[in-house]
């Protein structure tokens, strides 16, 4: 196995062709496709489906892609280590409530303040990104879930979860009444996050509390992107556990109601490092400045 090979795969995913991954890696079609079938024969698996009109990932190509993605972002960053006249780059990944709704907030404030300093941001669930803090793929990770395992996580700020709805009138008399028929609800249609995110971590622990298991639910679809889910909600698929920052936007244009949870329905969001890990000074400046803007203490 080669990094051309690694290398042409991740270019046709992100680019969703051949043509286009060919044109940006300055090579010809035929070696890329040809780098690709030299790459599943190795692994043994298909990787991509193809048809005339659609390039997909098969389940264990979208498996590989997330390796070769952190081996070429790895291969990268040893590259940068070792140049002449290295610039100041925070590798940082990021979970989905934080790479959304947490860096817009603060990075144009930080970039102002040092602009010598340039990020790299991954953006995957939680436990992508825990998985690459602890492979060393990312100097800070943004995270909705703690991990003890060879982190540090310091609290960074609290998330509340709310459940959306579609804007109906059933729905919009539930807001009228004082107490919340979380069971009633519960009994229609519900869209959940994929396991690995802090989201659904923290809808797994709320219903553990209400008494309520999951398999007393309507599942209707399990999907990993929360503007997805969303918009399914707001078109009446079903109804869903989400953060109060993903749901806002949607509530206030009125798209769709939003109630909140009764009882431990808020997480936290965590700023993590590895435990073992020297942060540069310039790492160590942007953490602290995250800190001193949410208040943040050093206790783990």
């Amino acid at each position: 196995m080669e990094f051309r090979q690694l290398q042409s795969f991740a270019a046709v995913v992100k680019w969703g062709s051949f043509t286009k991954a060919a044109e940006k890696l300055y090579l010809s079609q035929p070696t890329v496709s040809a780098h690709i079938q030299t790459l599943e024969e190795e692994l043994n698996q298909p990787l991509l489906m193809r048809t005339t009109k659609t390039l997909e990932l098969t389940p264990k190509g979208r498996q590989v892609y997330e390796c070769a993605s952190h081996i070429l972002e790895l291969r990268d960053r040893m590259f940068h280590l070792c140049a002449d006249g290295e610039s100041n780059i925070i590798h940082l990944g990021a979970s989905t409530i934080p790479s959304a709704y947490i860096l817009p907030e603060i990075l144009p404030e930080f970039g102002q303040i040092h602009p010598e300093t340039y990020f790299v941001i991954h953006q995957d669930n939680s436990r992508g990104i825990i998985e690459g803090l602890q492979d060393g793929v990312f100097d800070l990770g943004l995270i909705g879930m703690k991990e003890e395992k060879n982190l540090i996580c310091i609290p960074l700020c609290e998330d509340p979860m709310v459940l959306i709805t579609p804007v109906q009138k059933r729905f919009l008399a539930m807001q009228q009444q004082p107490l919340l028929p979380l069971r009633r609800l519960l009994e229609e249609p519900v869209i959940l996050r994929e396991k690995a995110s802090g989201s659904r971590k923290n809808a797994e622990r709320f219903l553990e509390e209400m008494g309520i298991g999951e398999e007393e639910l309507n599942i209707t679809a399990r999907i990993n992107d929360q503007e997805t889910i969303k918009n399914l909600v707001a078109g009446g698929l079903g109804i869903s556990m989400i953060s109060e920052r993903a749901a806002k936007n949607f509530v206030e244009e009125k798209r769709l109601l939003a109630f909140p949870l009764p009882g431990n329905s808020v997480r936290t969001l965590y700023l993590a490092y590895r435990r073992d890990c020297v942060l540069t000074p310039y790492v160590q400046e942007f953490a602290e400045f995250i800190r001193k803007k949410y208040h943040l203490s050093d206790k783990e």
